[in-house]
């Protein structure tokens, strides 16, 4: 879940993507409650990038969890 305040929300999305890129991790997700809003990052070239921007009406699929799926509004209950 992205944290609150301006200074933590920077933390998320730039020093946590830099440090998971470093460390190999394949997707991360930030979970935006005020936005409503889900961001997908998954590792192309050997980074971590922002491949989808999801919101309340869409489904949220995994290439690396086969069979996954939900809705992302279950998030936000």
């Amino acid at each position: 879940m992205l944290s609150a305040g301006k200074q933590n929300q920077e933390r998320d999305r730039e020093t946590k993507v830099k440090l998971y890129s470093e460390r190999g991790v394949q997707e991360y997700w930030i979970l935006d409650w005020r936005a409503q809003q889900l961001e997908v990052y998954r590792r192309e070239d050997g980074l971590l990038k922002l491949m989808n921007t999801l919101f309340p009406q869409d489904s949220l699929k995994s290439p690396i969890l086969p069979g996954f799926t939900c809705q992302v509004e279950d998030f936000f209950r």
